[in-house]
């Protein structure tokens, strides 16, 4: 039943990016690769959100997508990424690295990892992505470690998780 669901959550973000949307949702997904020792993580929303929210947060105007798209733009992602995402591997803070972004259609998808983790018994996650910008914005962490699968929805009063495998 939980895999329906989530499948569900995984096919509607896509397909509401087509339209002029009102829910407020973003998808974090993260994963432990043993082979690497690293956690990678992939996050998407939707562009109109985050080219808001950062166009306020800073008197820019991002213009993504555009021919006019300012041509530094990472700069800005990474800082309100680094703000508002923070990880612990086992009860120790982690730094991510930026590796990038790409755009398709509505959404922008953002590639973070964490190196050098030699095993993985616990992720806390505290996500604020979008939170000070839109009431009803919610955060959606899927993580795989192994063959262990966890879940959890972050919102505005609940935005800190400990996911244990």
């Amino acid at each position: 039943m939980k895999f329906k669901k989530y499948f569900l959550l995984l096919l509607i973000i896509p397909l509401l990016s087509f339209s002029a949307h009102k829910y407020y949702l973003s998808l974090t997904q993260i994963n432990y690769k043993e082979e690497s020792k690293s956690v990678q993580i992939i996050i998407n929303v939707f562009m109109d959100d985050i080219e808001t929210a950062l166009n306020k947060d800073h008197s820019i105007d991002l213009q993504l997508s555009t021919k006019k798209e300012l041509k530094n733009n990472d700069i800005y992602f990474e800082k309100y990424l680094r703000n508002k995402l923070q990880f612990k591997i086992d009860t120790i803070a982690k730094e991510f690295k930026y590796l990038g972004k790409e755009y398709d259609g509505d959404l922008v998808y953002f590639y973070l990892e964490i190196e050098n983790i030699a095993k993985v018994s616990s992720i806390e996650v505290t996500n604020k992505i979008l939170l000070n910008h839109f009431d009803k914005q919610e955060n959606l962490i899927k993580s795989k470690v192994g063959s262990t699968n966890k879940s959890v929805l972050l919102s505005k009063d609940y935005y800190k998780e400990t996911l244990t495998y």
